[in-house]
């Protein structure tokens, strides 16, 4: 897989809401309900992250999910990181 230049990197990013490019990755957040809705959206999450054979750095906190995403063996951000970040955003609009 590739490494995204930083203008490619700025236009998928425009097809994602709420993701932003920081230090060599997308990242974002999200807020739930309580730390019972975080987690069983973490697991769904998970599921997704195994299929495709991509895994997050991320951080759970109460109710609070922290995602950040690149493609370690390219040594920046990829297609990968958007395929699975559109697949992140599909779960939680699907909550």
């Amino acid at each position: 897989m590739e490494k995204l230049s930083e203008q490619q990197i700025t236009e998928y990013l425009g097809k994602l809401d709420g993701w932003e490019y920081i230090d060599g990755a997308i990242e974002t957040s999200f807020e739930f309900a309580n730390f019972k809705e975080a987690f069983a959206t973490m697991t769904r999450i998970a599921f997704e992250c195994e299929a495709q054979g991509h895994h997050p750095d991320w951080s759970n906190v109460y109710k609070n999910l922290h995602i950040r995403l690149n493609t370690h063996d390219a040594g920046g951000v990829t297609e990968k990181d958007f395929k699975l970040a559109h697949t992140i955003e599909e779960i939680i609009e699907g909550e």
